[in-house]
């Protein structure tokens, strides 16, 4: 798995290394049941701090995105909640769509958005 992280962003590390794990699974470069690298191996493969990682690895696990196996470490284990993934979606959603707004982004080109970035998870 590779993981390029942005230095630069304004997005924490932990944020950007989050993000990636999850379009890793989205994209199915990730699976169901993989192992994801140590926090100690994935720290020294990027060039971040341990604790990153482990923040990373915590946020994910409280979202139902990994779990933390004693012998295989981090284990990628949806915890399948639809209701509750779509609750956390409305709520995510609600702030981009008003950011959107705010900069007289239309409906349409939301829809459009959507559609071309949908592909990518198919």
């Amino acid at each position: 798995m590779f993981i390029e992280i942005d230095f630069n962003s304004d997005e924490a590390i932990y944020m950007q290394l989050r993000n990636r794990i999850i379009m890793g699974i989205a994209t199915s470069e990730i699976r169901e049941g993989d192992s994801l690298p140590s926090v100690r191996r994935l720290a020294d493969n990027i060039g971040i701090n341990m604790h990153t990682v482990n923040k990373a690895y915590t946020v994910l696990k409280q979202e139902g995105i990994i779990r933390l196996d004693k012998r295989r470490g981090a284990v990628i284990a949806l915890d399948i909640n639809k209701l509750q993934a779509l609750e956390d979606m409305r709520r995510e959603l609600r702030i981009i769509l008003a950011k959107g707004r705010c900069k007289n982004i239309t409906k349409e080109e939301v829809h459009e958005l959507v559609e071309e970035l949908f592909v990518e998870y198919r």
